[in-house]
């Protein structure tokens, strides 16, 4: 057994879960003749589940810095690699020579803890005391949990599914929590099929997404497990269901953050830049209310859009937005562009002597971006199967539903469609617009994977030569490239796992 299962001990899931003062009422309990600690009552598990900081975060390099989104420029790195180490340049140039494995495994590991406390859940249920209704709650958690992180998982480490593919090394499946259940890459169809047996158990529940005037948006609610089932369905191309599912959840829950009204500036930073040079200066940036407080996650947990709650993390501290992204915004009236771009957040990173200037992308604080099922991805996953299947009147307006919301009131705000090409095509900018980063990696494997030319995506970025220690920035900048079809698309696996398993049980094969 390979997975860093052997390291994640019941009691230490519990306690790093529950938080020391109910960690310490939980030690309480009699411990079973195993010695690992008794799990006796639902509550429990219910204390478990609602450790959100331990489901929440994703810490993706393949989707947060090898997308079109991001923008290292080569440029930028000559003035100061210090906001940048090697993991950040070998992600962004789709490298896989030099990744070293602390960088590629932390992801992982984490989504297999997920997995772990999801299989401990289920393996518990029969056991506990609690009433009916408790456990089919807590069964739809867990069934969620586990389908949503095996997704996260086969679309960063396996190709994307479909005919040719589909026997294909995907990743390990596990089911409960023994270690010594096998651990070889499943086949992806067999993934995708656990997927789906997951999510028919989550569909299964009757919770409420709003409990006593709040969105309870970090368990699994009938609301969120739809809208996790819409944006499935899209990426497997079945248009069909991606619109049923989408619709369903906005049938439930339709509340939306008006930029007009509900956003607003928070704080400010300054700075100095080419201090004691002639060209010394005082800059003042100036950031959304969502990045206030780091430690703070009020503004976070009540984000009212959120159907379930994941967010996509960068360790770099800056999304760096590329200029094609940039160029999407209407910038003199598309509120996403006010009060997310922050300008000059290079200075922020350390890039003040000599200073240069480039803007980065805000969520909240400055290295969370909103990663899980919202009402707006919900309008777009409708506007997209509505554009893809020939409706494309109703597909824009579902896309200006989303814009009015997005906008400074105007004529602007409205999309009009041409032909169902230009229908997809406004849909597509739209949703790259509303979600940059979070689910970029994800659509451009499905953009490429689809029967659709005209939505494909090749990957290119200018940079300069590197080996496995240093950039060789004295060097002629080459161009990197991730084409339509590169094995590439599927991350490596942690050479950590590989070792400990002497290549036998788990290989990489991309």
């Amino acid at each position: 057994m390979t997975i860093q299962f052997k390291h994640i001990f019941r009691t230490a899931v519990i306690c790093g879960a529950l938080g020391l003062t109910a960690c310490d009422k939980f030690l309480e309990e009699r411990p079973s003749k195993t010695s690992a600690l008794e799990v006796k009552t639902a509550a429990q598990l219910e204390s478990l589940l609602n450790a959100h900081n331990s489901f929440i975060t994703e810490t993706n390099r393949s989707a947060s810095i090898s997308t079109d989104d991001y923008g290292i420029l080569a440029e930028m790195y000559a003035v100061t690699p210090t906001p940048f180490n090697m993991a950040v340049v070998q992600f962004a140039t789709w490298d896989w020579q030099y990744l070293p494995d602390d960088n590629r495994e932390l992801f992982w590991t984490n989504e297999y803890k997920k997995i772990f406390t999801a299989n401990m859940v289920l393996s518990l249920l029969e056991t506990v005391s609690g009433t009916a209704e408790q456990k089919a709650s807590l069964a739809a958690d867990a069934h969620l949990i586990r389908a949503y992180s095996y997704f996260q998982l086969v679309n960063t480490y396996a190709l994307p599914y479909n005919d040719a593919t589909k026997n294909e090394p995907g990743v390990p499946i596990k089911l409960s929590t023994s270690f010594d259940e096998p651990m070889a890459r499943a086949p992806i169809e067999k993934v995708y099929q656990q997927i789906e047996s997951d999510l028919a158990e989550a569909l299964k529940t009757n919770v409420a997404l709003v409990q006593n005037g709040r969105a309870r948006h970090w368990r699994a609610s009938k609301t969120g497990v739809k809208a996790f089932a819409a944006r499935y369905h899209l990426t497997r191309g079945n248009y069909a269901e991606a619109l049923k599912f989408a619709q369903g959840a906005l049938d439930e829950y339709s509340t939306m953050m008006d930029y007009n009204t509900d956003m607003r500036y928070g704080r400010t930073q300054t700075l100095t830049v080419n201090a004691g040079t002639p060209d010394a200066k005082t800059v003042t940036l100036q950031y959304p209310y969502t990045h206030d407080n780091q430690s703070d996650q009020t503004d976070l947990m009540g984000w009212k859009e959120t159907l379930y709650l994941r967010v996509l993390g960068i360790d770099s501290w800056w999304f760096i937005p590329s200029k094609a992204l940039l160029d999407l915004y209407d910038k003199d009236h598309d509120l996403r562009y006010r009060y997310h771009i922050v300008e000059g957040y290079s200075y922020d990173r350390g890039m003040i002597k000599p200073a240069y200037d480039y803007p980065g992308y805000v969520c909240f604080y400055k290295d969370r971006m909103l990663n899980g099922p919202t009402v707006a991805e919900m309008l777009l996953i409708k506007a997209e199967c509505l554009a893809r299947t020939g409706k494309r009147g109703d597909a824009m307006a579902a896309v200006n539903q989303l814009r009015a919301k997005r906008m400074e009131p105007g004529a602007w705000v409205n999309l009009s469609a041409t032909s169902d090409d230009d229908a997809i095509a406004k849909v597509l900018q739209e949703r790259r617009r509303e979600m940059p980063f979070a689910q970029r990696w994800f659509d451009i494997r499905r953009y490429n994977n689809n029967n659709y030319p005209n939505d494909d995506v090749s990957l290119t970025r200018e940079f300069y030569p590197y080996n496995s220690a240093v950039v060789q920035k004295d060097q002629p900048k080459i161009m990197y490239s991730l084409p339509k079809g590169s094995r590439r698309f599927a991350a490596p696996l942690p050479r950590t796992e590989i070792i400990a398993s002497n290549g036998a049980i788990i290989q990489n094969t991309y």
